[in-house]
């Protein structure tokens, strides 16, 4: 095999698999397309490793603008040190839950929902706050789907007809309602409604801007894996609704967004090619 691909390889899976020993949970049955099956947008969205790691990048940029969503982070997570393994758990859930069998889908579902009645608190102006709360769980679910699509069809395929990204949120409803969330968009139309219903109680502080700065300059695995991933997590901030994007106090000027594209699309090649 090609040095650079097995070098590319290694990396990838030093960051999401780091104990090749572990069981990913993707085996199915016979007969078992698990909770969405092979004919899915989900299935097609989530496919492509490039632009579901722009993706989730993005996702966890506008998560945070919630201050629930962020107090759950900055008080029940040890982001600082572990932001790969955040990344990772999330990666695996979306993995196992998309293409896992049923059951180990629904075990995934289970484990989560169990994690989350734990995950409880106040916010610095004393408002509570539970990840359980069906509101902030259909927050956390849209501006994770948002985030996903929006990168599958700038960096896989820009094509990708309207009637299927309606039947992703659709499909992706299915999985947010059964974590617990409620009221969840199901149209592109009903999820830019619901995202500008959602502006005036977001917000970023002191804390959203730690927060983010740990994401955007975590360590890499290696040093040559640095130039990679900062263009990942460039065109994840740069796939931002501009008004999420000047929330965060960044702005991507024209000719350095064709730039972050640009990138994104370059990477996105190179992880496809060394993945294949």
């Amino acid at each position: 095999m090609n040095p650079l691909r097995t070098a590319i390889r290694r990396q990838i899976h030093a960051v999401m698999r780091p104990d090749p020993a572990a069981d990913p949970g993707l085996e199915r049955p016979p007969g078992d397309t698990g909770l969405f099956g092979p004919g899915s947008a989900v299935w097609a969205v989530h496919g492509d490793f490039p632009s579901m790691m722009i993706g989730g990048v993005s996702s966890l940029l506008l998560q945070m603008l919630h201050p629930a969503a962020l107090a759950g982070v900055w008080d029940h997570s040890n982001f600082r040190e572990d932001m790969h393994g955040r990344l990772r758990r999330t990666a695996k859930f979306i993995g196992v839950t998309t293409r896992g069998s049923t059951e180990a889908a629904n075990a995934a579902i289970a484990r989560v929902r169990a994690i989350h009645e734990y995950v409880a608190g106040s916010m610095p102006d004393g408002t509570p706050y539970a990840a359980n709360d069906p509101a902030l769980l259909t927050w956390v679910h849209v501006a994770e789907a948002r985030s996903f699509l929006a990168a599958y069809l700038r960096y896989r395929s820009p094509a990708f007809p309207g009637w299927r990204q309606d039947a992703y949120y659709g499909e992706m409803a299915m999985l947010a309602r059964r974590l617990g969330a409620t009221g969840v968009p199901e149209t592109r139309r009903d999820v830019a409604t619901y995202l500008g219903s959602m502006r005036p109680q977001l917000r970023c502080d002191a804390r959203t801007r730690a927060v983010a700065s740990a994401l955007m300059n975590q360590p890499a695995t290696s040093v040559t894996a640095v130039p990679l991933q900062k263009v990942l997590l460039h065109a994840g901030a740069e796939l931002l609704p501009p008004w999420a994007l000047a929330l965060h106090g960044r702005s991507v000027p024209g000719a350095r967004r064709l730039a972050v594209r640009a990138g994104g699309v370059g990477a996105g090649g190179l992880l496809r090619w060394a993945l294949a």
